[in-house]
């Protein structure tokens, strides 16, 4: 059931994050790659799951293995064949099998995903110029493109480029000022209540929660962000709404 909560926005432009919310539905990774684990019938416990997914992106943030030029099937690829040896030593089984029904899978939900989040983008970018701030590996160029995504946005801020981090403010601010505007002029759409939502409200940017299932069942302060939506499309029906009251 889609949930559209919060007041008109008055945003002149768009700050958005990338994974979980473009590619996923708002939908935390981690839960999505167990749902795929689930599908394909991998032989191991959640908890499991969790440890493996733990130790894969830990092992990705420190190690160079994510190339610049990988595509996002090779970058899911490598993150597979990481989560999959960790399940094979804590089960006592040979997992590599299941690499490929795996890869199938996601990918197809996510070129589904991205499909779809384009189309709205498309729609959005008629109105609003739009900024991309996301946590990546350094080669969220070569993904955009992949899902032809790499027209819509004015300016991509990239962790492994810039040296910020979400959490940190410091990586919205540079989404601000990459749009020359004022943070109360700008909204930010992320699916992570504490690296989007929080961090860009510090800084005073308007924010729109793109609540999907996330990787605990922790409630969140729902009175924080602006707005709640729990489809992309959704800001489309408020452009319209906004720009009738205009």
């Amino acid at each position: 059931m889609r949930t559209f909560v919060g007041k008109y926005m008055k945003n002149k432009g768009y700050i958005f994050d990338y994974g979980g919310t473009l590619d996923t539905c708002g939908c935390h990774w981690g839960k999505v790659l167990w749902h795929a684990y689930e599908y394909v019938g991998v032989p191991v416990s959640e908890e499991q799951f969790r440890e493996a997914y733990v130790y894969a992106e830990r092992y990705l943030g420190t190690h160079p293995v994510v190339k610049p030029t990988f595509t996002f099937r090779q970058t899911l690829e490598t993150k597979l064949e990481l989560e999959l040896a960790h399940l094979s030593m804590l089960s006592g089984k040979e997992l590599g099998s299941c690499k490929s029904a795996l890869l199938e899978k996601l990918y197809a939900d996510v070129t589904a995903t991205t499909a779809h989040s384009r189309e709205v983008l498309r729609a959005l970018k008629e109105d609003y110029p739009m900024v991309l701030v996301s946590n990546f590996y350094g080669n969220i160029a070569v993904v955009l493109c992949e899902f032809g995504l790499d027209m819509l946005f004015d300016r991509v801020i990239e962790s492994a480029v810039v040296g910020i981090r979400k959490p940190d403010p410091q990586i919205f601010a540079l989404g601000v000022e990459a749009l020359g505007m004022k943070p109360s002029d700008v909204a930010v759409v992320g699916d992570s209540f504490s690296k989007d939502i929080l961090p860009a409200r510090q800084i005073g940017c308007q924010t729109i929660w793109f609540k999907g299932e996330g990787w605990t069942d922790e409630s969140e302060d729902e009175t924080i962000p602006d707005k709640i939506i729990t489809d992309l499309s959704d800001l489309i029906e408020d452009t319209i709404n906004t720009n009738k009251k205009r």
